[in-house]
């Protein structure tokens, strides 16, 4: 598999880890979707940040994403088509809509999550120690800390 990373002074571990993780983790997350044959990356984090945050507009979405709006607006449009999400007023300027996570929808992410998680779980057991089980369960408390303290710092920014 060809590589696209960062060069780095052979010297500075922590941004060899940092660059070996960040290739391990895209790695991770293509072989995951590929293997549960769930939806591209775009309509599953729009999905999934509706699910964990609740309605918000497409500019919102776009933000938060970390996309042009008119990227989102075409990703909000197939996913309004496919039924997905819907449209609503919203409350504080009648003229704005919030997209929301239709019930169709909220299904739909579940049965991806629960594809991804079973792919996974089949990996564990069939290609890890009980032993890397302990490690893997270490590292993802600190993933999750990392996670929680930049998504913290990054929001402030926001």
């Amino acid at each position: 598999m060809k590589r696209h990373g960062t060069n780095f002074a052979p010297d500075d571990d922590i941004f060899g880890l940092a660059e070996r993780m960040r290739q391990v983790l895209g790695d991770f997350v293509r072989a995951a979707r590929a293997q549960a044959d769930t939806p591209s990356t775009a309509r599953a984090e729009t999905l999934g940040l509706l699910d964990r945050e609740g309605a918000m507009s497409t500019a919102a979405l776009a933000e938060r994403r970390s996309v042009k709006h008119q990227s989102m607006r075409l990703v909000v449009a197939q996913l309004k088509a496919d039924g997905l999400i819907g449209q609503t007023a919203a409350p504080h300027d009648r003229r704005s809509q919030l997209v929301t996570l239709t019930t169709r929808g909220h299904a739909a992410l579940i049965k991806d999550r629960r594809a991804r998680a079973e792919w996974l779980a089949a990996a564990l057991r069939n290609q890890v120690t009980p032993q890397e089980h302990q490690t893997l369960d270490a590292a993802v408390s600190i993933l999750r800390r990392i996670a929680m303290a930049s998504w913290c710092e990054g929001s402030e920014d926001n």
